[in-house]
């Protein structure tokens, strides 16, 4: 349950990403992070998350944030069940844990990363970032679009959903 929830908080964070996945190009938009991942169909699961664990006011917030937000299709790669499970009432907790595990306090640009680099996320547990043959990976989840900057931060789309270890 932690780690469908961390699943979640990272689907929330990638909601920010309202441009179709290219791995190389900087988008700079006026909207925040919720707002762009509203927009974007590709996120809507991450959205219902986000949404599901009260975490809207958080991720329109100042910041800035840096969000690892996985797709519909990241959830849908989650054993059978386990997304509709978060996202019941009772299961709360668990939700907001991994949806904050896919959140970095501060604006992070794929520029900034380090192979090896240690990022401490809202959860509270670490992500490792790994940079291998041009592209970057978080914990397990491969970024397929970087740097969609928002008002209150950055959004990177990921292709998997991340879950801390409980």
């Amino acid at each position: 349950m932690k780690k469908l929830l961390s699943i979640l908080m990272v689907m929330t964070i990638f909601f920010a990403s309202a441009f179709t996945p290219k791995s190389t190009n900087v988008h700079e938009v006026e909207a925040d992070i919720v707002d762009l991942a509203v927009a974007t169909e590709f996120l809507s699961t991450l959205v219902a998350a986000v949404q599901a664990g009260d975490l809207v006011g958080v991720l329109k917030s100042e910041g800035p944030f840096t969000v690892f937000a996985p797709t519909n299709e990241a959830f849908a790669k989650l054993p059978a069940g386990t997304v509709e499970n978060l996202l019941k009432p009772e299961n709360k907790a668990q939700l907001i844990a991994v949806l904050t595990y896919h959140v970095v306090a501060g604006k992070v640009m794929s520029s900034d990363l380090s192979n090896g680099q240690k990022a401490k996320t809202v959860q509270g547990s670490e992500i490792t970032v790994t940079l291998k043959d041009g592209k970057a990976m978080i914990d397990n989840a491969t970024v397929i679009t970087a740097d969609i900057e928002a008002s209150n931060g950055v959004v990177h789309v990921i292709d998997t959903v991340i879950l801390p270890k409980m």
